[in-house]
């Protein structure tokens, strides 16, 4: 029976923690359905910051690296620390998905670069774009051409690992979603969060919107449910309990 391993790599906020739950119980409740339909896949969960470096998965097990309000540039060991076992873990042949900061940071352990972006933080319901590696790829090209997805942040990828194939964009950040090899994939988008979730997020940054020159009160206004990118995690987890070694 494989494995998914989600690290955790940060906290919330504390009125989402109280509201809706952690960023590992966010998306522990996206894979729920998961069991309900008798799949074999065990989750377990992993706090890189307290635990330091996992175990090495093993190749037919997969790992979901989560959000964080840490910053990927900052360099703190325990993040450092989780670079060479994610170089080791994709050699091995291992199933992830890196979501926002766990986008940033295998991008970062790959050979690109992460920091932040020159135009700014990227907050609220914003659409992205797939490339034609993206309509292609077997896990997002499951997404329509064009969809909506939550954002929340101010660091992302701003050079994409040697021979990663960019699967989606915008016109605010160009790595949106990255493949980095047969089962490994990053995007800088929620798929686990809500749009009570991210209207909480919204609330807490409308003072660096509007500093911006961006309308916080529009982008709460136009928050909306994102099905299809939030339907990425059960994709995920089905591929690697139906189908753990292949490609």
């Amino acid at each position: 029976m494989p494995r998914l391993m989600i690290v955790k790599t940060g906290d919330s906020f504390t009125d989402v923690i109280r509201d809706h739950g952690d960023f590992e119980d966010l998306f522990l409740a996206a894979l729920a359905p998961m069991a309900e339909v008798g799949r074999d896949l065990t989750l377990t969960v992993h706090d890189a910051r307290t635990e330091g470096v996992p175990p090495l998965p093993a190749a037919e097990d997969g790992v979901l690296i989560t959000g964080s309000h840490a910053m990927v540039s900052d360099a703190e060991p325990w993040s450092e620390a989780l670079k060479p076992w994610l170089v080791e873990a994709r050699d091995r042949g291992v199933a992830m998905l890196g979501v926002c900061y766990g986008h940033q940071l295998m991008a970062a352990a790959f050979g690109g670069e992460s920091g932040y972006h020159p135009d700014g933080r990227e907050v609220g319901t914003r659409r992205l774009r797939l490339t034609a590696a993206g309509r292609a790829d077997p896990l997002l090209g499951a997404l329509p051409a064009t969809f909506p997805a939550q954002l929340t942040h101010s660091q992302s990828v701003l050079s994409a690992p040697p021979g990663a194939e960019v699967l989606a964009d915008n016109d605010h950040d160009p790595f949106q979603a990255l493949r980095h090899g047969p089962r490994q994939w990053s995007v800088q988008f929620h798929p686990e969060f809500s749009a009570d979730v991210m209207r909480a997020y919204l609330a807490h940054q409308r003072e660096a919107l509007a500093a911006q020159g961006e309308k916080p009160e529009a982008r709460l206004a136009a928050v909306a449910p994102t099905p299809e990118a939030g339907g990425l995690l059960a994709r995920f987890a089905e591929r690697l309990a139906l189908t753990p070694s292949v490609a």
